[in-house]
């Protein structure tokens, strides 16, 4: 989950909003939004321990039709979006210190991580875990230093300050739903264990103490980095700006100091690239494993590896770097994604109702009120986002109506 959406999403969240509390409270939504889909998704892992995420899920609750369009959003939007983003924050980072332009530096990233998946699932599952943990422990020493630093940067909270332009004001508004896409772009991940379920020891222990565990956890270092960021840059100034970790390092530890820190957050942002390959590859595999003319996709080697999903989802990352376009990236795959998490929410509930006597290893925390939060709060979000930002969610829903298309073409079935 940490990685590109914690370290950009302030800046184009300020544009609009302005007091702290709105800012900070968005991040606690997110986390409530966040741990009540982690729930649904739980229950749904601990139920159908293979790979594949929403393709599993959806085709289990719905119709096959709707598991494959799961799959198709998550092949191009869940996975090489976000991978995409990543790298284009990689490249704006890693050049502000080295003397490469944004491009290339994301270009060489992204082949270096798909290469290092490429050789063999013991190497990835070493370089996943130590840069990982290297990554929390930068994270918590960015927060520290945020929250120690003498700041000359007064927080107005706007509690004080009564209708549109108060923190209750705003967080009423249709900038808040549109900033909350942001918000759920950066927890992007939390119900990620399930992609590669199928690889996984004792899924049904596993999944759910992964998804709640690690959501609980991110929720709270985001909560923190925000105020670290509110803390040491005025909102003035990270306003409509991508690089927002960099600007917090300046000001905290000067010019050299925020190189540092931008090499220090370039090297986060290649633990998310790499848990995306990671998970996006497996989903990739599971979707093209069941349509005959895909099978080529859906081959694994002799180690497991299935290294033709792998080449087919950098081919797609490589088009999305291409365009360059952060911001309106972001919307697209927020839209889209959001929309798949929620049919896949209220498809947990459905199953409790047409299958009350299948195996459940674990029940959701809270049901029905942790879903129906998770859904009010998805609708209110994605109805603004369509009203606000009609063109990156009319793409998103244009996204689902290709993948409609392919699934009948390639002969589409049950």
């Amino acid at each position: 989950m940490v990685g590109t959406g914690v370290f950009t999403a302030l800046g184009f969240q300020a544009v609009a909003l302005h007091t702290g509390a709105a800012l900070l409270s968005l991040w606690v939504v997110g986390g409530v939004v966040a741990l009540c889909g982690a729930l649904a998704y739980a229950e749904l892992g601990a139920m159908y321990p293979h790979s594949g995420g929403e393709f599993v899920y959806l085709g289990r609750a719905w119709h096959a039709l709707l598991g494959f369009l799961g799959g198709w959003v998550s092949m191009t939007v869940g996975f090489a979006a976000p991978i995409a983003l990543a790298g284009i924050a990689f490249g704006r980072y890693l050049s502000a210190i080295v003397p490469v332009t944004p491009l290339s530096a994301s270009l060489l990233v992204v082949a270096l991580i798909v290469g290092i998946h490429l050789a063999g699932l013991h190497a990835a599952k070493r370089f996943q875990v130590l840069i990982t943990g290297t990554q929390l422990a930068l994270v918590t020493s960015f927060i520290v230093a945020g929250l120690t630093f003498a700041s000359p940067v007064p927080i107005d909270m706007g509690w004080d300050e009564v209708g549109r332009g108060g923190a209750w004001g705003e967080i009423l508004s249709a900038p808040y739903a549109v900033s909350l896409v942001y918000v759920s772009f950066a927890f992007t991940g939390w119900n990620a264990a399930g992609y590669i379920a199928g690889e996984i020891e004792t899924p049904h222990r596993t999944i759910p103490r992964a998804v709640v565990a690690s959501t609980l956890l991110v929720t709270v270092l985001y909560v923190l980095l925000n105020l670290s960021f509110l803390r040491t840059v005025p909102l003035e100034v990270v306003a409509g700006k991508v690089e927002v970790g960099a600007l917090s390092a300046t000001a905290m530890f000067g010019a050299r100091g925020g190189q540092v820190m931008s090499a220090i957050i370039a090297a986060v942002l290649i633990a998310t690239i790499s848990s995306m390959v990671l998970g996006g590859s497996r989903v990739t595999h599971a979707v093209a494993a069941s349509l005959p003319q895909w099978r080529v996709l859906g081959a694994r080697g002799a180690d497991g590896v299935p290294r033709n999903a792998i080449l087919a989802q950098g081919m797609l990352i490589l088009a999305l770097l291409l365009t360059n376009s952060f911001e309106q990236v972001m919307l697209y795959a927020g839209f889209t994604l959001n929309l798949m998490s929620l049919l896949t929410v209220l498809g947990m509930m459905r199953l409790r109702r047409t299958a009350p006597v299948a195996e459940r290893p674990y029940r959701a925390w809270g049901y029905p009120v942790t879903p129906l939060v998770y859904v009010a709060l998805s609708l209110w979000t994605l109805g603004t986002l369509l009203s606000e930002r009609p063109l990156a969610s009319l793409a998103g829903l244009g996204t689902v109506l290709v993948g409609a298309v392919i699934w009948r073409a390639a002969g589409g079935r049950r």
